[in-house]
């Protein structure tokens, strides 16, 4: 591993399962070498899966099968951002789809607990140009579930 810093989630003995979900769902995406314990653990035996590397969207991480012990929480969230709506609805659909579940604001849950912001441009830049554009979108957004490109476009012109 040359990089200096990599962000490592904890799973319940289904790293390599996530994984595995993430490279077939995102572009730019892979997994990577397997390093399987060399005794048994706590949460797992000899052979098993110990930690898994892997690339989402270009950025690396480190699944490791460390048990029950802990359980992601909204704290910590991946937000990927779209440029349609198609885009949207593809990874949306996917993380939910496979055991996820629906959250407010564009957010939503994968099967193992980990937080996701699917994000459309057109919302992130109708934010950023605040004043009224950016008050509408908001206020488009807030009732929202999967975002509605349409919506918050028509939104940030004021229709």
């Amino acid at each position: 591993m040359d990089d200096k810093i990599i962000t490592v989630l904890w799973f319940d003995g289904e790293a390599e399962q996530a994984a595995r979900f993430y490279a077939e769902t995102f572009p730019d995406s892979t997994v990577g070498s397997i390093m399987r314990a060399p005794s048994d653990f706590p949460s797992g035996r000899k052979g098993d899966p110990l930690t898994v590397d892997f690339t989402v969207l270009g950025r690396r991480f480190q699944g490791l099968n460390g048990g029950p012990a802990f359980k992601p929480n909204e704290s910590v969230s991946f937000m990927v951002v779209t440029e349609d709506q198609a885009e949207t609805d593809r990874y949306w659909n996917a993380i939910v789809g496979n055991g996820g579940a629906e959250s407010a604001c564009g957010w939503c849950k994968d099967r193992w607990g980990f937080s996701w912001q699917i994000t459309p441009r057109t919302l992130l830049d109708a934010l950023s140009a605040g004043g009224d554009e950016a008050r509408r979108a908001f206020e488009a957004m807030m009732p929202m579930r999967k975002i509605d490109v349409a919506t918050i476009e028509a939104a940030r012109r004021g229709a």
